[in-house]
């Protein structure tokens, strides 16, 4: 899987950028066919505590998932964000067995 990680108006160390390469690579468990992922982390500037924002979208042959989430931390947004992304997996795997998808 290609991953593609973006921090527009700020610039990651390489410990954020090797936390977020580490949980999408984890991703790849639950599906093998996962293309690509494009990570998008900002900071909101909405006055909040949880201004930390997370964006990522997988590309996968028939869909492309997309999860976003924020939180305190970029660490637990991008957690947020891989959790979601491993149901919305969970959920294609299913239907892929189930022989509900069709093109």
């Amino acid at each position: 899987m290609r991953i593609v990680i973006e921090s527009p108006g700020f610039k990651a160390d390489q410990k954020l950028l090797n936390f977020v390469t580490k949980k999408l690579q984890n991703l790849a468990h639950f599906n093998e066919t996962i293309i690509e992922g494009n990570v998008c982390l900002k900071v909101d500037k909405s006055g909040t505590q949880e201004d930390k924002l997370c964006e990522i979208k997988l590309v996968v042959p028939g869909n492309d998932l997309f999860a976003t989430r924020n939180s305190e931390t970029f660490q637990k947004s991008i957690t947020k964000a891989v959790n979601a992304l491993k149901s919305q997996l969970s959920d294609l795997k299913a239907e892929y067995k189930g022989g509900a998808i069709t093109d």
